[in-house]
């Protein structure tokens, strides 16, 4: 195997999954000629297990066979640096030999007539490990059919999620209740100001509906992973929920930054363009999503499918912006000609305000999120789940106490008094972003 792809493969894929669930996984590789295929990453206590069982294994090799040089091991993330620095100076370095690695078994244990292996391993060490495979014979193909198990035991009982994600049912469930709750004090609000109420109002109540929905099933999802090992079905609600949210998020975001059912009843055409660009990509993200959460870095297109999801991510976050910005060059411009400048001023003071919370959030949600997952321990995963959650929730607060249906809002501030101070501040301040 070349050794700059071992280390690179072995360090993307790494990076790649620096949030990965365990479950118990079945699959089949044909004719698969890749060097390392990489299962899963689990973080282990000291009673980890592992499962490793294959069956209708078989290779295809143009010279005679070593047995040897196919074969699955443990790597822990403390080890990964150690294996890739040990394989700079050697282009034949096969990662089977490798003394930091923990070896399990090679197609040489298998059984002659049956061509099948099963056996449990126990991990006494706790750290986060990867499971690999490995094919150290170039040119070599391998076809088999593959069932993993990681968990830990808690007096006995098998968790069948990571160290760091045992606490992701209860939190799910309890940001869940929070929507359930700002929901309900939602539609109190809409019901008080029935004079006020648009139809953006109707549409930010689906959002939360959407969001908690979203995060009950979440947890459902992964407290059958963790008790059960498979989500029973509830993987399919939570992908479903998940596209609603997510494309309720960005058109009730993009709506509001036109300023649509506050301060006009209909979009323009460039606006409709918006939406009918960040509604198809987002189609495409939760497909996306969807093949890299049921699947996993064992399928060969895997990896293309994560950058398709952070590529089609980072257009939609930039196309959200451009409504917002576009709202507050024409308040400036309106602001020189209708004679409102009290009003215009705190149009425009909102609007750059939605703007940078926007911003922020997107910002948290995705650079600052990401950092943490890359940097807490494998038993602190958690926290990273917790910070966006909590990010998300502030970013809903704030957005609906800014739009909120009230009859005396921002939107029509008509003070006379203010009136000359508004025209000088307008006159001063360009609003530039």
């Amino acid at each position: 195997m070349n050794k700059n792809g071992l280390s690179l493969q072995i360090f993307f894929l790494s990076l790649l999954l620096t949030f990965a669930s365990a479950e118990i996984t079945n699959l089949k590789i044909t004719a698969d000629s890749r060097g390392m295929i990489l299962f899963e990453k689990f973080g282990f206590t000291h009673t980890g297990h592992v499962m490793v069982s294959v069956t209708d294994v078989s290779y295809s090799s143009p010279s005679q066979t070593d047995l040897s040089r196919f074969g699955f091991f443990l790597l822990s993330e403390e080890a990964l640096i150690q294996v890739v620095l040990e394989a700079e100076p050697n282009p034949n370095f096969c990662i089977l030999d490798s003394r930091y690695t923990i070896p399990l078994f090679t197609f040489k244990d298998l059984s002659l007539s049956q061509r099948n292996f099963n056996h449990s391993y126990p991990v006494s060490t706790p750290s986060e490990y990867s499971l690999y495979f490995a094919n150290c014979v170039p040119e070599s193909q391998v076809t088999m059919t593959v069932h993993t198990e990681t968990f830990n035991t808690d007096n006995g009982v098998k968790d069948y999620l990571p160290a760091g994600q045992t606490q992701l049912p209860m939190l799910y469930f309890l940001f869940s209740l929070a929507y359930f709750a700002f929901l309900g004090f939602w539609i109190y609000v809409c019901y008080s100001n029935r004079l006020s109420l648009h139809r953006i109002h109707i549409l930010m109540a689906s959002l939360l509906l959407m969001k908690a929905l979203n995060l009950i099933c979440a947890a459902e999802d992964k407290h059958y992973v963790k008790v059960t090992g498979t989500p029973h079905g509830w993987d399919v609600l939570f992908y479903i929920f998940q596209f609603l949210r997510v494309v309720l998020l960005f058109t009730v975001i993009v709506l509001i930054g036109t300023g649509w059912s506050f301060l006009k009843p209909f979009l323009q055409e460039r606006e409709k363009k918006v939406l009918m660009i960040v509604i198809p990509l987002q189609v495409l993200a939760n497909l996306a999503s969807v093949v890299i959460g049921e699947t996993g870095p064992f399928i060969k297109d895997w990896v293309t499918w994560n950058q398709v999801f952070l590529l089609v991510d980072i257009v939609c976050c930039c196309a959200i912006i451009f409504p917002i910005v576009w709202s507050i060059r024409s308040l400036r411009e309106t602001s020189k000609t209708d004679g409102k400048a009290a009003r215009n001023l705190a149009k425009l003071t909102l609007f750059r305000q939605f703007y940078i919370v926007v911003i922020g959030y997107l910002y948290f949600t995705r650079i600052v999120v990401f950092a943490l997952r890359t940097i807490s321990s494998y038993n602190y995963q958690w926290v990273s789940n917790a910070a966006e959650e909590t990010a998300s929730l502030a970013f809903y607060l704030v957005m609906f106490y800014m739009f909120r249906p009230i009859e005396k809002n921002e939107y029509f501030v008509i003070d006379e008094e203010e009136e000359e101070a508004a025209e000088a501040a307008l006159r001063d301040e360009e609003f530039e972003l």
